[in-house]
C-alpha cells in the first residue's frame, strides 16, 4: 500500500487493558495505524500509547484528538518524549481545541480565539519537538526550555471549518477530519489546506486524513440507528451543526439529529464491496489517509466490530496487491 494511503482504525474501549487489546488484535489483522481520542475525563491517550508501544511491533500510533487546553505544551512534550522512545518512528501527534461547551462546561477555560492559541501551541511544540528547545513568548503562551527531541513525529492538528483547514496548510503537519461530508472535503478542506500551504510557502501540501464512521452492515436502518445512538452529540455541537448546515442538510438546524440522508452519506456501510468502493473514492479525492471509528450493531457488539475490522484488513491486503 501506498504509504500516503493509510487506514487507520479509532478504539474507542472502557478500559486500558481492553484499549490495549484491542491494538494489539489491530496489529495482528494489519491495519495500518491505531487511534486514540481523549474526551472528557478518560483515560489519556499520551498515558496509554507508552504501554501500548511496548506490546507491539509495527503498528502506527495517533492521537485524534489531544484538546490542547487542558495543559500547557510542555506537558505534551513531556509524554510524547517517552512514547518516541518506546516506540520509534510509530507516533503521530493530533492536537486540536476542541469544543467551546466542552472545554468551558469541563474545566472553565475562557474559550475564547480558539485558532490563535492552537496556532501558538503548534508553533511550541514544533520547536520542542522537531528542533533543539523552544524560547517563546506569544499572546496565550509562555514557553521556554532548552530540551528538545529533534524528531521527525509529525505535528498535526483538527480542522472542520475554512480558516481552520487554512492555518493547518501554514502551519501543521498534517490536518484531521471528523464526521465530514465528502462534500466538505472536497469543496472546503482540500482548497482550504492548499492556500494555507501556498500562502506560507510550504514546499509541500500537508497530509490529510480524514476520520470517518464506519459499519458493515447491509442493514441500513440499524447503521443509522447506531449513528445515532453513539455519535449522537456532534450535530448539536455548534461547529459541527454549522458545517453540516453549509454541506445543505438544512433539517441539522433545528432538529440536531443526524437525518437519513446525512447518515447514509456520512458512514461507509453496506457489503464489503460496496464500502470498497466509497473508499477508493475518498482516495481518489486526495485524501492521504483515512481513520475509521467503527460504529456497531446488534446484541453482540464484538462480533459486529470484527467484522468490519476484518474487511479493512482484507481491503489493504487487496490495496497491497495492487500496487
Amino acid at each position: 500500500m501506498d504509504t500516503n494511503q493509510r487506514i487507520g482504525v479509532a478504539v474507542n474501549e472502557p478500559t486500558v487493558q481492553k484499549v490495549l487489546n484491542r491494538i494489539y488484535q489491530l496489529e495482528s489483522y494489519g491495519i495500518d495505524a491505531a487511534w486514540l481520542t481523549t474526551g472528557g475525563a478518560r483515560a489519556d491517550a499520551l498515558s496509554v500509547f507508552p504501554a501500548a508501544a511496548v506490546q507491539t511491533d509495527k503498528i502506527l500510533m495517533g492521537t485524534s484528538i489531544i484538546p490542547i487546553w487542558p495543559r500547557h505544551p510542555i506537558s505534551i512534550f513531556q509524554q510524547v518524549k517517552v512514547i518516541s522512545e518506546l516506540a520509534p518512528n510509530r507516533f503521530r501527534l493530533g492536537i486540536g481545541p476542541s469544543h467551546k461547551p466542552n472545554m468551558e462546561t469541563m474545566f472553565g477555560v475562557d474559550f475564547q480565539d480558539p485558532l490563535g492559541h492552537l496556532k501558538e501551541y503548534l508553533a511550541i511544540l514544533k520547536a520542542m519537538i522537531q528542533s533543539d528547545g523552544v524560547d517563546f513568548s506569544g499572546k496565550y503562551y509562555e514557553a521556554h526550555s532548552q530540551e528538545g527531541l529533534n524528531s521527525d513525529i509529525p505535528i498535526m492538528s483538527s480542522a472542520l471549518r475554512k480558516k481552520a483547514f487554512e492555518l493547518c496548510g501554514e502551519y501543521s503537519d498534517g490536518v484531521i477530519t471528523w464526521v465530514c461530508p465528502m462534500q466538505h472535503i472536497t469543496n472546503v478542506a482540500i482548497p482550504s489546506i492548499e492556500i494555507g500551504a501556498l500562502n506560507a510557502n510550504r514546499d509541500r501540501v500537508p497530509p490529510l486524513i480524514v476520520h470517518a464512521p464506519i459499519c458493515i452492515s447491509e442493514q441500513k436502518e440499524l447503521v443509522r440507528d447506531a449513528l445515532r445512538s453513539q455519535m449522537g452529540v456532534y450535530p448539536t455541537l455548534p461547529f459541527y451543526n454549522r458545517m453540516l448546515m453549509d454541506c445543505g442538510y438544512e433539517e441539522v438546524e433545528h432538529s440536531k439529529v443526524w437525518s437519513d440522508r446525512m447518515a447514509d452519506d456520512l458512514v461507509i456501510s453496506g457489503t464489503e464491496e460496496e464500502a470498497s468502493l466509497r473508499i477508493d473514492e475518498m482516495f481518489e479525492t486526495g485524501v492521504s489517509e483515512l481513520v475509521f471509528s467503527i460504529l456497531t450493531i446488534g446484541d453482540d457488539r464484538e462480533e459486529s466490530l470484527e467484522r468490519t475490522v476484518k474487511f479493512l484488513s482484507h481491503y489493504i491486503s487487496k490495496r497491497q496487491l495492487k500496487i
